[in-house]
């Protein structure tokens, strides 16, 4: 009898695993029917403040975010390389820009639901998901992208 019971728990146990992985699973990625094409993904925020900071840094306000995700040994990745350092650089203050390697980055990957590499995840200011595009991303179609998204990230402005 107490046999039956620890394998009921078990099986229990493994059902509650498998669906808590899949419901994960399913609201990490757009492609898998976010209401709206609109998906919220937490970003993840490295450090933390010191309370024993004596004067308090100016709150930077919150930008909008292109997340590339993708390999540095991986060849579109390469590609996008240096699209991403110019537009980095182009629209400081305007667009935060940020590549995470997932190889050397274990667990970021299935954080972000990742599928294929690169992948890259458009934010809003306040960290909700707004486009997910899988592959090769030329610039121009980058910024068309956010344009169409109600962003519009021009050179001089």
């Amino acid at each position: 009898m107490k046999k039956n019971i620890i394998i009921i728990a078990l099986l229990a146990g493994a059902v509650a695993v498998v669906v808590g992985i899949k419901n994960k699973k399913t609201s990490g990625s757009c492609a898998s029917g976010c209401e709206g094409g609109v998906c919220t993904l937490p970003i993840p925020v490295g450090g933390s403040a010191s309370e024993d900071a004596r004067e308090v840094a100016p709150v930077a306000m919150p930008l909008p975010k292109l997340l590339d995700l993708g390999a540095g040994k991986c060849v579109p990745c390469k590609m996008m390389a240096p699209i991403l350092d110019e537009m980095k650089e182009t629209f400081s203050g305007k667009l935060d820009v940020e590549f995470i390697d997932v190889w050397e980055n274990e667990g970021v990957g299935s954080t972000y639901g990742i599928r294929m590499i690169p992948t890259q995840i458009f934010y809003d200011a306040e960290g909700n998901e707004l486009f997910r595009h899988e592959g090769f991303f030329a610039r121009d179609d980058i910024l068309a992208k956010w344009q169409e998204l109600g962003f519009n990230f021009t050179v001089g402005e």
